[in-house]
């Protein structure tokens, strides 16, 4: 089932250079057994960097239907290969993401930066096309992973995920910038 996600992003990112990254989950093994990370290089979709689970839907799904994970970053860096490990442990060992699910990952995004949780979306910077994952008997939707800060969160657990949205919006956002202000 992973060649299906593995083709579904080679075919949306053509013209891109995709690695695949085999994570060494040590003892943690066992909970994302085939846990890889495609790492999407700049190219014509745009110039950031992707970094794309593969082996969370096959664990973790219902009626055939899962999902995936996005993080985008300016640059690459194996971080981002890590926190996308983490992710997936945390989504497959119980705690099972989903649209606007947060969790915070203990310290910044990188080095300096705010942003200490990551906050479950629709992977806008991609569009509907790249959502959608068709696999046998169903599909995976790759979701996004976004850096925010905790005071974010926290509005957002007052005022609702569409008003922080909201916030982001206005502001402009560069969701690759890591040194981005809070929105709140």
């Amino acid at each position: 089932m992973s060649e299906a996600v593995e083709a579904h992003v080679r075919a949306f990112f053509v013209g891109h250079e995709v690695d695949v990254v085999d994570v060494d989950m040590g003892t943690r093994r066992d909970v994302v057994p085939e846990l890889r990370v495609l790492v999407v290089g700049p190219g014509p979709r745009g110039g950031g960097w992707a970094y794309v689970t593969v082996g969370c839907w096959a664990l973790v799904q219902e009626d055939g239907c899962g999902v995936e994970f996005v993080m985008t970053s300016a640059q690459r860096h194996q971080r981002f290969v890590d926190l996308m490990a983490m992710v997936a442990y945390y989504h497959c060992g119980g705690h099972q993401l989903d649209l606007e699910h947060s969790l915070p990952i203990g310290e910044p995004w990188v080095p300096g930066s705010t942003c200490d949780q990551l906050l479950v979306s629709l992977p806008y910077l991609h569009g509907p096309d790249f959502e959608i994952c068709p696999m046998p008997g169903g599909h995976a939707r790759i979701l996004w992973t976004l850096p925010v800060t905790t005071a974010e969160i926290e509005y957002r657990r007052e005022h609702g995920n569409e008003a922080l949205e909201q916030l982001f919006d206005d502001a402009a956002i560069i969701p690759t910038d890591p040194f981005r202000a809070s929105v709140v």
